[in-house]
């Protein structure tokens, strides 16, 4: 019984950590380094409030318990 519930105890625990929203600026620094990783260098990243968000296509990211949305351009040369 007693690993029973330290098993209970320890998934509650993780699955709180996994739910835990990243800030914004730390998510937007993860998108730009797999950006950059696939050798893309003209580019905008913004973070955006929902409101703000006209094409739902070029959402790559969501912070701030949904509120706000991470968008990307990429510019013609």
């Amino acid at each position: 019984m007693k690993r029973f519930a330290l098993a209970v105890i320890c998934c509650t625990l993780a699955t709180s950590t996994l739910a835990a929203p990243k800030p914004c600026e730390e998510l937007k620094a993860e998108i730009e380094a797999k950006i950059q990783a696939q050798g893309v260098t003209s580019y905008t990243l913004e973070i955006v409030t929902n409101d703000e968000v006209h094409d739902q296509n070029m959402v790559v990211g969501s912070c701030e318990y949904g509120t706000k949305k991470i968008i990307y351009q990429k510019n013609d040369r």
